[in-house]
């Protein structure tokens, strides 16, 4: 399913990396950026997530709350938001059925060889739980400043 801007952003229910339940009704009337990566403790992924980190604070000023997504489970979760002191939650998509349903989970290629795997992809969800923005060029060291 390919998502567009101005659709109702796919709801979901998981766990962060403490176990806690998080629904993106939880957000509502509020500005979620939900950004998908492919793997923990991986250098471009730390990359993003620091960037993220090191603009938490004008992202939030901005009205943001930051949502991490990948299919690393809540334990690895909780070791890679400890290590790297990353002020925001990071959701356990270990079932894979937020990627799925966000459309980023594709065939990628490394090394010609064919795998699937999660396209580091950011989804803006406006106060009405509508997609504004799709960020599908990720720079991961000015991934903030890509946020408008």
């Amino acid at each position: 399913m390919i998502l567009e801007i101005g659709q109702k952003a796919p709801n979901f229910e998981t766990i962060n990396q403490n176990g806690e339940t998080v629904k993106l009704s939880d957000f509502a009337e509020k500005k979620v950026v939900l950004y998908f990566y492919p793997k923990d403790n991986t250098p471009t992924c730390t990359t993003q997530a620091c960037n993220l980190r090191d603009n938490y604070q004008s992202l939030m000023a901005k009205g943001y709350t930051v949502l991490g997504v990948s299919i690393d489970n809540a334990k690895s979760h909780l070791k890679f938001k400890t290590k790297f002191e990353l002020p925001f939650d990071l959701l356990d998509d270990s079932s894979q059925k937020m990627v799925n349903d966000y459309g980023v989970w594709v065939e990628k290629m490394m090394y010609g060889k064919k795998y699937m795997g999660t396209a580091r992809t950011t989804f803006i969800i406006d106060e009405n739980g509508n997609i504004s923005d799709i960020i599908e060029k990720v720079e991961s060291k000015r991934h903030s400043e890509q946020i408008a």
